[in-house]
């Protein structure tokens, strides 16, 4: 856990509620110690760059849960069948998150999908955010995080978009690139081309894993 006595009376009592709540959801699964380790560390992931403080908790509970399952899969302590995709590019702010967007809506609960960011950003890129709900799709819960080892290891398929050397590789699993525009600095109409290539590939995507979309 981070240094609880830094911290505010509402931030301290939202971090013990989010290890009381990741005790409750892996107990079993994983030591105590595991679970506030992932939660801390998590909580650093985000503190130096976080605008707004007050969502701190929420946002490494969040992040914690995911490398949680994560890593319940890569020891073969959990696994359910579903395909895991991790969509990656430089800042997870506006392309890996409108392709997290995209497979979330096409796919629902029959596939799984994270995102992240060698240098995550602060703040989801804002036209991205008004592209996307253009076609009705609110990414605006989302917010940038980094990729962690054990997020890599358990995605099926590694979607990478512009971060060359930094993106992670491994052995074995099958990776992708999408080569995109950069909607970073852009106005919504410049990103709406974008916005739409980024539906094909994911629609192609699911058809390759066997998911077929829920929406046309």
């Amino acid at each position: 856990m981070p240094d609880l006595d830094s911290l505010s009376i509402d931030q301290q009592f939202a971090l013990r509620s989010a290890a009381k709540t990741l005790h409750g959801e892996f107990d079993g699964t994983f030591a105590a110690e595991t679970i506030e380790l992932f939660l801390q560390t998590s909580y650093d992931q985000f503190a130096d760059r976080a605008k707004v403080t007050n969502f701190l908790p929420l946002m490494a509970e969040r992040f914690a849960r995911q490398r949680l399952r994560a890593l319940a899969k890569v020891e073969g302590k959990h696994d359910d069948g579903i395909p895991v995709v991790l969509f990656l590019c430089v800042h997870n702010a506006g392309r890996s998150q409108m392709a997290l967007g995209w497979f979330n809506h096409l796919a629902g609960d029959r596939a799984i999908a994270w995102s992240g960011g060698s240098e995550p950003g602060v703040e989801i890129n804002p036209s991205a955010i008004e592209a996307m709900a253009e076609v009705g799709i609110d990414i605006t819960a989302e917010y940038p995080k980094p990729w962690t080892e054990e997020i890599v290891q358990a995605a099926d398929v590694v979607v990478t978009m512009g971060c060359g050397d930094a993106c992670p590789l491994y052995p074995g699993k099958r990776y992708e690139d999408w080569e995109l525009d950069d909607p970073a600095g852009l106005d919504v109409a410049a990103v709406r081309p974008v916005r739409d290539k980024i539906r094909a590939r994911v629609d192609t995507l699911l058809s390759e894993i066997a998911v077929a979309p829920l929406r046309r």
